[in-house]
Order: structure tokens, then C-alpha cells, then sequence
């Protein structure tokens, strides 16, 4: 495939579709592609290399996208994973009619399905590389889990955009931020839980009422004084 990727409304990828919807995909053969796309049969195997390839070949434009996203300067880097997904979304989700027919095609053949799979796991290994550069003592694991799960989200919210439900950007930004919260990795921070544990220490010669009224200064509903325990 050329370095240079085609966008989802190139020509060649455009009868592709719509011969494999017609007639099916093991009947359609490249010829007929170039053929009803006006192109040669050199400049087809040239540019997309093969005829699932052109299937796929709107990802090409994706993860060039994502990865000029990713390059940008973040404050955090968990927070340029989501920013890249919701670009993700604006890719795909732009224009839902190409989306649904594509979706079909995949959906209909086992080889394709196949393909996908590979294609999505691309997204995964893009976004835990760059949370694993940026934070180089972060756990591999937990790379990989946030990868996973961001491409999760936005993969079932597209799907359910494509299926026709009254889902947006706004849908995958409100799960996303969910899903910063679940990591503990927010940048705004996570609110106050009823069993969260607060460790304080104080120099030993400190009052207790001076240790007390810091508390209270820091952390609202602190209890009495005769409620805390001043250990030495």
C-alpha cells in the first residue's frame, strides 16, 4: 500500500463497497473494482496492495490522524488517549452512511471479521506505545489495559451509532471521562468517597488541638477532637 493513504471517499474504495454489497466479495474480483472505479489494474495493486486491503483502507487515514493527536502537547497523557479516540470517532462517525455500508461488507464475511480484529488491535498497541513513552515507570499492564479498554468504548459507541441509536460525541466524551475515573487517573482529580483513607503526619510536638485544626481547615467533616487519635 502506497504511503500516502486515500480517504473514505475515494473512488476506488467507493465501488469496491458497492460490489461487494451487490454481488459479494469472493465473486468480486480486482479487475472488476478498477474497472468500475475508472483506474488501472497496476495503479490498484499500487496503491492498496490487495483487494481486502481496500476494505480497510479508511483506517490507514485514521491512524495517521491519531498518531498527529498523540503528538500534539498534553498535560496528560491518559487525557491524549481519550482526545485521540474522540478523533477516532469524528473519523469514522463522520460520515455514517459510508460507515454502515462498510460495517455490512465486514460483518458478512469471516476473513474480513478477521481482519477487523487485527485492525482494532492497531488502535490498542497505538494508544498503550504512547501512555508507555510518556510515563516510562507505568506498569505495561496497565498501558495495555487503558489502551484496550479506551478502543472498547469507542468501538461500542460507534457500533451503536452505525446501528442507528442517539448516541454523539458528547455519548463518548461522558464514557470516556468515566473511564478516566475508574483508572484513577482524571486530571481534574476524583471526588470524596465515604471510605476513602487520609493519612496525615504531623511533627511530634505538635498540640493536638493545632493537628485538629488543620484538619479541619483540609478535610470538611472532620470528626471532634476527642475522635482523633494522636498517635505519637
Amino acid at each position: 500500500m502506497t504511503d500516502a493513504p486515500r480517504p473514505r471517499g475515494d473512488a476506488v474504495v467507493t465501488a469496491a463497497l458497492d460490489l461487494f454489497a451487490t454481488q459479494g466479495y469472493e465473486q468480486t474480483s480486482v479487475d472488476q473494482i478498477a474497472r468500475a472505479a475508472g483506474v488501472s489494474r497496476s495503479t490498484f495493486f499500487r496503491v492498496y496492495g490487495g483487494k481486502d486491503d481496500v476494505v480497510f483502507a479508511d483506517h490507514e487515514v485514521a491512524i495517521a490522524t491519531l498518531r498527529a493527536v498523540l503528538e500534539q502537547p498534553q498535560e496528560s497523557p491518559w487525557r491524549a488517549v481519550c482526545d485521540a479516540a474522540l478523533a477516532a470517532f469524528e473519523h469514522f462517525g463522520g460520515d455514517v452512511g459510508f460507515a454502515r455500508r462498510r460495517y455490512r461488507v465486514v460483518r458478512g464475511i469471516p476473513a474480513l471479521r478477521d481482519r477487523e480484529i487485527v485492525a482494532v488491535f492497531r488502535y490498542e498497541r497505538l494508544f498503550a506505545e504512547h501512555l508507555r513513552s510518556r510515563l516510562p515507570d507505568l506498569d505495561p499492564v496497565d498501558a495495555v489495559a487503558f489502551g484496550a479498554a479506551t478502543t472498547a468504548v469507542h468501538n461500542h459507541v460507534l457500533r451503536r451509532l452505525i446501528r442507528g441509536d442517539a448516541v454523539s460525541r458528547a455519548t463518548l466524551e461522558a464514557a470516556l471521562d468515566d473511564l478516566l475515573h475508574r483508572f484513577g487517573v482524571h486530571p481534574g482529580g476524583e471526588p470524596a468517597a465515604a471510605d476513602d483513607l487520609v493519612v496525615a503526619v504531623f511533627p511530634r510536638r505538635m498540640p493536638l488541638a493545632e493537628v485538629t485544626r488543620r484538619l479541619r481547615a483540609d478535610l470538611p467533616g472532620t470528626p471532634s477532637p476527642g475522635a482523633i487519635d494522636a498517635r505519637a
